[in-house]
């Protein structure tokens, strides 16, 4: 007697939808510029670096040329002409010695000071600790013009006139820079990796150097960008107590041009201009690499 098999009867699809569908299709770009997003991002940068650009065009002509209208939009010949009489008409190879040497050290005492003040104020109990940061960040609201009578005082009273150390050591910490660490050790630093490191008996200065810059390096990184870029084009308080013999670069930049009010050299200008923002260009794109990289490996989560 023959069995009669009978196949099973097959499972109904259901049509997805096609909504579903195209998102699903559509996920993978998601993430994706497209042409009006790279448009943008062009124009921004076009914006960015045209003044940039501009200075190498002037820096590149003779003055007659840079004062004609339309003014020129492609570079010139004159280049190196202009920078030797850059050269020539200011100390420009011991300003930018002096501005490197400022605007370092300037740099790392503001870093290492504010981090270990920042860490202080962040994860530290201490009577006071609130009250003292206010009045900290209160001092950024005066405008450094009324110090500067009683600070030159100070600077001809110790006869330090024409000294790099009357630049730098008013500058050795920022209330910008303490506040700042003190933002960023507050959420990125775990109270629970200090209280750790105290369990495993290791003292203040240890977790310090073990702890609390690994964890700052980002932020210590753009705070001692911004604080040499600061410093590099301070003006003010280095003219009011270096001369043209020991010059740094802005001080160094006043000098140049030559002729009366009326009669200036613009291209030469802005050759000196060009020569004293090239050192802070290799900066960002040394310091930039740093950033992105700290922001990486220094990144914890509590």
């Amino acid at each position: 007697m023959s069995t009669l098999t009978t196949a099973p009867a097959p499972t109904p699809t259901v049509a997805e939808p096609t909504a579903r569908r195209r998102f699903r299709t559509g996920a993978g770009d998601q993430d994706k510029a497209g042409p009006v997003s790279y448009l943008l991002l062009g124009l921004a940068a076009a914006v960015s670096l045209f003044p940039l650009y501009w200075t190498f065009v002037a820096a590149s002509h003779t003055g007659e040329r840079v004062a004609q209208s339309p003014p020129p939009l492609l570079p010139g010949g004159s280049l190196w002409a202009n920078v030797s009489t850059v050269w020539e008409q200011a100390a420009m190879g011991q300003a930018l010695l002096n501005s490197t040497i400022v605007a370092g050290l300037v740099s790392l005492s503001t870093v290492a000071f504010s981090t270990l003040a920042g860490f202080a104020f962040a994860k530290l109990p201490f009577r006071g600790r609130n009250a003292l940061l206010t009045l900290v960040v209160a001092t950024m609201t005066i405008p450094p013009q009324l110090s500067v009578i009683p600070l030159y005082r100070i600077i001809t009273g110790l006869e330090w006139g024409n000294q790099l150390q009357s630049v730098i050591l008013p500058s050795l910490v920022a209330a910008f820079g303490v506040f700042f660490m003190r933002q960023f050790l507050a959420e990125a630093l775990p109270v629970e990796l200090v209280e750790a490191a105290r369990m495993d008996g290791a003292h203040s200065l240890r977790i310090v150097w073990h702890v609390v810059f690994p964890i700052a390096r980002p932020a210590m990184a753009v705070l001692g960008m911004l604080v040499f870029v600061q410093s590099w084009n301070d003006f003010f308080w280095p003219f009011v107590v270096l001369t043209q013999q020991n010059p740094t670069v802005q001080v160094a930049l006043s000098a140049i041009g030559g002729g009366s009010a009326y009669d200036v050299n613009q291209a030469v200008i802005m050759t000196g201009a060009l020569v004293g923002t090239l050192p802070l260009l290799l900066i960002f794109a040394v310091l930039g690499k740093h950033i992105v990289g700290g922001i990486t490996a220094g990144a914890v989560k509590s």
